[in-house]
């Protein structure tokens, strides 16, 4: 992800676009920076006073966070619940749309994973030992 520019520059751009017979083009030629970089850095000083860059990438957090108690009261429910049944149910009695890949994410990043069932589990091998017969386990310090 790219580096913000320095409070330094952004304060004498701001101080070139907003000050008497100062334009924002004029001020990002001068400074060699985007002239779009410049307007938006002017109006937002202009509106609020904010000079300070802002907090860079995407918002933690995800849009089923106001849902949580519901989907986990879904789960203690119906423990077999599928991620298709509970999106069905999340777009009948919450009026959320929300995909597949969403909802196994925020599960997953909530502590939810799906186990298999231990008899669908794959075979081991038919003569494999699980270690050395005879030998006892002893602790590092003998």
């Amino acid at each position: 992800m790219a580096k913000a520019y320095d409070q330094d520059l952004r304060d004498r751009v701001i101080a070139a676009a907003v000050g008497e017979d100062g334009s924002a083009r004029g001020a990002a030629e001068h400074f060699g920076i985007g002239i779009a970089t410049a307007i938006v850095w002017a109006r937002r000083f202009r509106e609020g006073g904010e000079a300070a860059a802002r907090r860079q990438g995407k918002p933690k957090g995800s849009k089923l966070d106001a849902h949580a108690d519901f989907l986990f009261g879904l789960i203690a429910a119906a423990p077999d619940i599928t991620l298709r049944e509970m999106i069905e149910r999340l777009g009948d009695e919450r009026g959320m749309n929300v995909g597949k890949s969403t909802l196994s994410q925020f599960l997953i990043a909530a502590g939810f994973s799906f186990k298999k069932n231990r008899a669908r589990q794959r075979t081991r091998a038919r003569r494999r030992r699980r270690g050395a017969p005879g030998l006892a386990r002893t602790s590092a310090r003998a």
